[in-house]
């Protein structure tokens, strides 16, 4: 009698104990799930020059599978426009010129006479390089009986008159190449302005769109844009006749984000976006 109550005292334990493992096993939590962090978005606001919004959309694009975290802010316009509102305060991460000018004024490493009067110090100093060359190129427009085959040529019909010339103003970068092309020839821009024989553009992109409207004779703008409008060069300019058209970029000392700015002007620099640059006819530096 005694060994089967001790046996079933012990049994009743074994079920206990299971029960209470059972319990203990059902009440513990779950372990949560790990979660992925995730970066966090960046916006990065790129000033460029309009003859660079082709070129620069499609980078844009490209540089998404690069860097998925950044988000990119273009705004195109005359590269005199864009270095005004940046000195004006604007907020600007990456600044690409469609001239060293612009850069220069802005750039605290020049002086008065070399480039910055107003002693301006918006360039982060070590970024600065000179990233594309682009030319200067005459595109008459389609239908025109002005006879116009090349720059002489123009230079001897704006002295005649009787046509009319799209150009840059003179606060735009090819608005002065057109100026040194004028001084080249000898020509002088009121004269040639009194006569009726120039109309301006705020930028090349409205330069443009006057000669593929055929609104003129013929514009001096960029062989980009011709090439990006469809439009036919007829001639393209020396260095002797205007220098060499260079733009350079640079990250601004006032970026909140001048590591992710210097990583996509790296990026400008790269095989990839050369080769994007390269199909419109810029020349990549490197």
């Amino acid at each position: 009698m005694k060994k089967a109550l001790a046996l079933l005292l012990a049994l009743a334990m074994v079920f206990a104990l299971a029960a209470c493992g059972g319990a203990k096993q059902e009440a513990a939590p779950e372990e949560p799930a790990p979660q992925e962090e995730t970066a966090e978005t960046v916006t990065l606001t790129v000033f460029a020059a309009a003859s660079l919004q082709e070129t620069l959309t499609e980078i844009g694009e490209l540089y998404k599978a690069v860097a998925p975290e950044v988000e990119l802010v273009f705004n195109f316009d005359s590269s005199g426009t864009l270095k005004t509102q940046i000195q004006e305060g604007a907020v600007c991460d990456l600044f690409v010129s469609a001239a060293p000018k612009q850069m220069n004024a802005l750039d605290g490493s020049r002086d008065a006479d070399h480039g910055n009067p107003d002693g301006l110090d918006l360039v982060l100093q070590g970024s600065r390089v000179d990233l594309l060359e682009n030319k200067v190129a005459l595109s008459v427009a389609e239908n025109s009986d002005s006879g116009i085959a090349s720059f002489d040529d123009l230079a001897a019909r704006l002295t005649e008159g009787g046509i009319l010339l799209a150009m840059g103003n003179s606060d735009v970068p090819v608005g002065q190449y057109t100026q040194k092309i004028f001084a080249y020839y000898g020509l002088d821009e009121e004269e040639l302005a009194a006569k009726g024989v120039l109309t301006y553009g705020s930028n090349v992109k409205e330069v443009t769109a006057q000669v593929g409207e055929a609104a003129v004779d013929c514009g001096i703008l960029y062989a980009t844009d011709a090439f990006s409008a469809g439009l036919p060069i007829t001639d393209t300019a020396t260095a002797e006749m205007c220098g060499q058209v260079i733009y350079p970029a640079a990250v601004l000392n006032v970026s909140e984000h001048p590591d992710e700015a210097q990583a996509f002007l790296d990026y400008l620099r790269s095989e990839e976006a050369g080769a994007v640059f390269a199909a419109v006819g810029f020349t990549p530096l490197g």
